[in-house]
């Protein structure tokens, strides 16, 4: 099979995500969330935030272009006919809320062969606009063997 061990390390530029007040909502809804403080800017507003909070699992749709970086260099050689998720870990900080701009960069955490099959863990750190770490993301893989 041969995973290029070589790519760990690897960092990718920097993306920026506006996190705009219909798309929380908008996430919030998909996800089934009935807290105001997502859905009503008022509520939100009264309980002292800028704007409705972002449920933590929004941090997928901010970081989910720098982690694509990732997922699909050809320097890492992930076969996705044979990808499998197997895990997903994040470490919040401050509350995202519409408004916020947040900057998420990525790198190759590790790559591994184990029992004929590639291991891959990224790892992703999101910033907002007052440099505040939002939140920090582990994401593993596996790619069976052929």
């Amino acid at each position: 099979m041969g995973v290029n061990v070589e790519a760990v390390g690897k960092s990718y530029p920097p993306t920026l995500y506006a996190v705009g007040r219909e798309k929380v909502k908008e996430y919030a809804l998909a996800v089934g969330e009935t807290n105001p403080l997502h859905l009503d800017h008022e509520a939100a507003r009264a309980a002292g935030y800028a704007d409705v909070v972002a449920p933590p699992m929004f941090a997928v749709v901010y970081s989910g272009a720098a982690i694509g970086q990732a997922f699909f260099d050809p320097d890492n050689g992930i076969n996705f006919a044979l990808l499998v998720h197997s895990g997903q870990e994040f470490r919040w900080g401050p509350l995202v809320v519409a408004g916020d701009e947040i900057q998420t960069t990525v790198s190759v955490a590790s790559i591994e062969e184990r029992a004929g099959n590639g291991f891959y863990v990224f790892e992703s750190v999101s910033t907002n606009q007052d440099g505040h770490t939002v939140c920090v993301g582990t994401w593993t893989n596996v790619v069976r063997g052929a």
